[in-house]
């Protein structure tokens, strides 16, 4: 899967994080939404095709622990990527149980190491969904 085909969802309460974000994967082709806490992400999500959501952990109304848990439950090949200015290791633990992708670790540096995690997402979302279609393929024998 490229980026022209890819959307993701921004998830965090700071809205300057949100349109950086936003800006930097609009340019690279990628389609985004932006979501400012879990539950309006979950809405989003129950409307929208959604390949990655990249989320922060603190978040008002819903955090990202809780969206992670929810999206598991009803988007089992959905990717996600958490991120947090607020390390700790319970969030670390609950981030590894729900198959977060990876955590990465705010103040950013740059947006390198969000690109990495995006792509490596990306490579692990299409090989579930050639997968997918190997198995209907199978079944149709």
């Amino acid at each position: 899967m490229n980026s022209k085909s890819a959307t993701l969802l921004i998830v965090d309460d700071e809205e300057g994080i949100r349109d950086l974000m936003r800006r930097h994967f609009t340019f690279q082709g990628y389609s985004v939404l932006t979501a400012a806490d879990g539950e309006e992400a979950l809405m989003i999500l129950a409307e929208q095709k959604v390949d990655v959501v990249i989320s922060d952990i603190m978040m008002p109304n819903m955090d990202g622990t809780e969206l992670i848990q929810r999206i598991r439950a009803e988007y089992p090949i959905m990717r996600v990527i958490m991120m947090t200015g607020y390390v700790s290791m319970s969030n670390l633990l609950i981030c590894l149980q729900n198959q977060a992708d990876t955590v990465i670790f705010k103040p950013f540096k740059n947006l390198d190491e969000i690109d990495e995690a995006v792509k490596r997402a990306l490579v692990h979302l299409d090989h579930w969904k050639r997968k997918l279609l190997e198995l209907q393929g199978l079944k149709g024998v």
